[in-house]
């Protein structure tokens, strides 16, 4: 008992490393984070306040423990400048509170706001920005002055489609906190209910000793095959991304390991190092958790939280297929022999030490996701699991255990929650601007309805956003600039398909108003190049018209898991490539060259979105998902080989070419073109088995 309270002061000492605090402020600290992780649960399981209220709660409580774990300044360290922040908390708390109480009085005075109303309100933003200042510097702040500057007086002097009235500041102030899309609306609503319980639910994972399973099971797995210490690093980040959905955290927890294990077996440490950020990357793309973008991406599209899941799950294979790739083709390529992992444990005292701890708690969440109870009702139920699983092992859970791991949770949410209230006050400034539609407009204009070039001009878009905003953040505003222009583009194609097939008399009338040159026979390039044509408002008349609910569905889900794919790259894209940088400092590398290592490991996210686009791996039958996903597994294959220079052993020019050639060719399966998949498939094969044969006759 001892050592566990040891183990509860330790994390307040850590949760004050920025600055020293006395030890009643870290006592309070603690009591704080546990009381904020057990208002969730109790308001999870039996909802006695309203959303809103829960919304301001949420705020309120981790802008206190944001005020007590990040410093207003680097450097402030001193007691009065401690005192300082938890006053100013304590005000911004205390307005936030003061606005879920106050908002019946707004709307019986005909939306009027008293004195006291306006300082409540414009406090609880100066705190949002503040803390959103805190925990991610400058960008998201000056990004949502910009935003309410826009929608207040800048907007009328912005010449173009662009242009915007203005409105006054009194419904501005009013509309970025009572609004739906605003400070307390749907994404505090998605912080504070699905994102918070599943941090929750990881911390006990860990807790309980999930973790030591997870890099044991890889090890045990692949620790004793040719390049095998960078193969546990994918399977270990694979399996801890089901815990926590974060690529920084999962790159320190099992980075530690899986890194000395690879420089040892004589992988480069740059090398090692980006291996463990790419495939940490691929934590948030792993079900069930997939991170905070997930939730969001159910919210948005409404379509149902495990729905996404299920369609996730492949694709999150194909990536970490496609780093154990580079693996496999590194270690051929440096000739690194097969590495004797002694130290890793037996099967059998894995499972004995933790093996029920990670995997029952785990398949309740799934089974319960699938059978249809909410994300909520799947995340407490885990963690009730995760308890009573762990008295079937060594490291049993007791009373301070428990409290140990929810003060851990909410401590693990404080950046994450800040974030996600204050990226509101921007998302409702697009929704009452209508910037998100007139945006995409603008993507459908400039790609001249090409699919394949609106996506680039997504990727360039991640790319730059990924450098000052985190993955959630970068995927909210991307979401709502352009994911609707990539549903409808995926939407074009299936009215493409449905139009070349004819319609019937009935539809014909709606078909002539929308493309008036429109004749029954039409090939499918004539078709496209009249939807391209077609004005854009009148499209979406045409696509509800002939498309089943069910298509535009899936490229609804196609468009946001194609943002949500490509919002991931910040991890791993120099100069701010947080995960990358965190495997360089356990490496001893160069952060930016393990930055840039790490940005050509992770090509996964920039190839897997295309099958999103161009074929129904998210919504086909299993059977048509597998046999998208092996020819997409041998495409990838090639690629990494054209990029790496060898396959089973160095490779020349011409077998770089082709084999970039005829992996790209196996990326698309699917009709017009199955036939060079095919292809593709097959002699992209034939160069691997051929250079195996090459090594092992030259051995």
């Amino acid at each position: 008992m001892q050592s566990n309270q040891a183990s509860s002061i330790r994390w307040i000492d850590d949760a004050f490393t920025a600055r020293p605090a006395p030890s009643w402020v870290r006592v309070t600290a603690f009591a704080l984070a546990l009381g904020m992780a057990l208002f969730h649960l109790a308001v999870a399981w039996v909802p006695f306040v309203s959303d809103f209220e829960r919304n301001t709660l949420h705020f309120a409580g981790f802008a206190l423990l944001c005020a007590m774990v990040f410093p207003a300044r680097i450097g402030a360290l001193s007691t009065p400048s401690l005192i300082a922040d938890l006053l100013f908390a304590a005000v911004v708390a205390g307005a936030a509170v003061y606005l879920a109480q106050a908002e019946d009085a707004i709307y019986a005075r005909g939306v009027r706001l008293s004195t006291l109303d306006w300082c409540a309100g414009v406090i609880v933003i100066l705190g949002a920005i503040e803390y959103a200042r805190r925990v991610s510097g400058w960008i998201i702040p000056c990004l949502i002055l910009l935003a309410l500057a826009y929608v207040a007086f800048l907007g009328q002097y912005v010449p173009g489609i662009f242009r915007f009235g203005g409105l006054s500041l009194e419904s501005v102030l009013f509309r970025s906190v009572y609004g739906d899309d605003a400070l307390f609306g749907t994404i505090a609503s998605i912080s504070s209910t699905y994102v918070f319980l599943f941090i929750i639910f990881g911390a006990f994972l860990t807790q309980s000793g999930a973790g030591d399973f997870v890099i044991n099971i890889a090890r045990i797995v692949a620790g004793h095959i040719r390049g095998g210490p960078g193969i546990v690093a994918v399977i270990a980040s694979g399996l801890t991304g089901t815990i926590n959905g974060s690529a920084v955290a999962n790159t320190a927890s099992t980075g530690v390991i899986t890194i000395p294990m690879m420089k040892k077996a004589g992988f480069d440490p740059k090398f090692a190092a980006a291996v463990e950020a790419a495939a940490s990357t691929g934590g948030q793309l792993m079900p069930p958790i997939m991170g905070a973008g997930a939730f969001v991406m159910a919210s948005y599209t409404q379509i149902p939280y495990e729905q996404i899941a299920i369609a996730a799950f492949v694709p999150a294979l194909l990536y970490f297929a496609s780093v154990a790739i580079f693996v496999r083709i590194e270690a051929m390529k440096l000739a690194i022999v097969q590495f004797d992992d002694t130290e890793a444990p037996t099967l059998r005292e894995t499972f004995v030490q933790g093996g029920l701890t990670f995997v029952l708690p785990i398949g309740v969440v799934v089974w319960m996701l699938i059978d249809g109870f909410t994300p909520t009702y799947s995340a407490v139920a885990g963690i009730a699991t995760v308890v009573a699983s762990s008295w079937l092992g060594p490291r049993r859970m007791g009373v301070v255990e428990v409290i140990n791991a929810l003060a851990i949770g909410a401590r693990n949410m404080v950046l994450t929650a800040v974030l996600l209230c204050a990226v509101g006050l921007m998302i409702n400034v697009i929704a009452t601007a209508g910037i998100g539609n007139t945006f995409s407009m603008m993507i459908m204009d400039w790609s001249d309805g090409n699919l394949l070039i609106a996506m680039v001009l997504v990727a360039v878009a991640s790319l730059v956003l990924g450098m000052g905003l985190p993955v959630t953040a970068a995927y909210i505003v991307l979401a709502t600039l352009s994911a609707p222009a990539l549903a409808g583009l995926i939407a074009n194609e299936a009215l493409i398909s449905t139009l070349v097939f004819g319609v019937s008399e009935e539809l014909a009338a709606v078909v002539s108003f929308v493309l008036p040159t429109y004749e029954p026979g039409l090939d499918r390039d004539a078709v496209r190049a009249l939807i391209q044509a077609a004005p854009v408002e009148t499209l979406g008349v045409l696509r509800d018209t002939l498309l089943s609910p069910e298509s535009l569905a899936a490229a609804l889900l196609a468009g946001h898991m194609i943002v949500f794919w490509l919002s991931q790259d910040s991890n791993v894209t120099p100069p701010v490539c947080l995960a990358a940088f965190t495997g360089a400092a356990i490496a001893g590398s160069s952060p930016m060259r393990t930055g840039l290592t790490s940005w050509k490991i992770a090509k996964g996210l920039y190839i897997v979105p295309l099958l999103f686009a161009y074929t129904p791996i998210l919504t086909a039958p299993w059977a048509q998902v597998l046999q998208i996903g092996l020819c997409a597994l041998c495409g990838i294959y090639g690629l990494a080989a054209a990029l790496q220079g060898a396959t089973e052993r160095p490779i020349g020019i011409g077998l770089r070419v082709a084999l970039g050639l005829f992996g790209g060719a196996a990326l698309w399966p699917e009709a017009p073109v199955a036939w060079l998949g095919a292809a593709g498939v097959i002699l992209m094969t034939a160069i691997s088995v051929m250079t195996a044969r090459w090594r092992h006759q030259k051995a």
